[in-house]
């Protein structure tokens, strides 16, 4: 049971999957049983929920980028059968924020992609904000309302769009590789953005950070979530890991710590005890 490993064995379970480990290769390195491994990861994962629902208020955040990561339960969209609920399984998009100068991630939502999510992720953005920002996103339409109706006219906000070359082939080549982007464009949505800063780099780029974190974010894998829940818990442990542990390359310090959330770094072991 996870409520009886004693807390150095919890750490290194901790530890282990914020740093991107399967369930099962946690089990071989470790000895623990993987449901007792999956248990220990759901309670801290809540537990990180609630650490970041409660220090991430009044932020002083200045240019926030928006972007959303593909992820399944169950099985993906093309495998849905009649009976089964699609609001319980099938794709899970992860909506997620990122403060491009601390680079903070301040506020992140499970849903699908549909403007029920957005708006929920773009209301709780807001709440956690006490200055005018900048804000940038790609050209999903419900972002447009999920703005307007969390932000009103308070903000500055502007799109990145894309356009890809249409693939005619079916090759494995093709399938495995991205397609080939022909142009991109920014255009102000509301309010006065500054052009220069109208970009999505820094959360595409964590993204992939996130991806190479969270097993069952990553493309082609095995490693995906058979309950809702338990995916929640994985994102929410690894942002909580990655806004206070993780110490950032370029920053020198935590994201927190940038952002003037905290002083020290954490450690694993200060994670799980303030999930606790």
């Amino acid at each position: 049971m996870a409520n009886v490993l004693n807390k150095d064995k919890q750490i290194m379970i901790v530890s282990a999957l914020a740093e991107g480990m399967a369930i099962r290769q946690v089990e071989r390195v470790t000895g623990v049983h993987r449901d007792t491994i999956m248990r220990l990861g759901v309670r801290v994962g809540q537990g990180c929920a609630r650490v970041m629902d409660d220090r991430m208020r009044n932020l002083d955040c200045r240019n926030i980028q928006v972007d959303e990561i593909w992820g399944f339960i169950q099985k993906k969209k093309a495998n849905i059968k009649p009976e089964d609920d699609a609001h319980v399984v099938g794709d899970a998009w992860t909506f997620c924020a990122i403060d491009a100068d601390t680079k903070l991630v301040p506020a992140y939502k499970v849903g699908k992609r549909d403007s029920v999510t957005a708006n929920a992720f773009m209301a709780d953005l807001s709440s956690r904000l006490k200055n005018r920002v900048q804000l940038s996103s790609d050209a999903l339409r419900a972002y447009v309302e999920a703005v307007e109706l969390s932000f009103g006219a308070d903000v500055d906000y502007g799109q990145v769009i894309k356009t890809y070359e249409k693939a005619e082939s079916h090759t494995p080549e093709r399938r495995y590789s991205p397609s080939k982007l022909v142009k991109v464009h920014t255009e102000v949505i509301t309010g006065d953005p500054l052009p220069p800063f109208i970009s999505t780099s820094y959360i595409e780029r964590f993204n992939g950070t996130m991806r190479h974190h969270v097993k069952r974010l990553a493309r082609l894998t095995l490693a995906f979530s058979k309950k809702l829940e338990n995916f929640e818990a994985a994102v929410s442990l690894n942002f909580a890991y990655y806004n206070f542990v993780k110490t950032h390359k370029t920053l020198k310090c935590t994201p927190a710590m940038e952002a003037g959330i905290e002083r020290n770094f954490w450690t694993v072991a200060d994670l799980v005890e303030a999930a606790a």
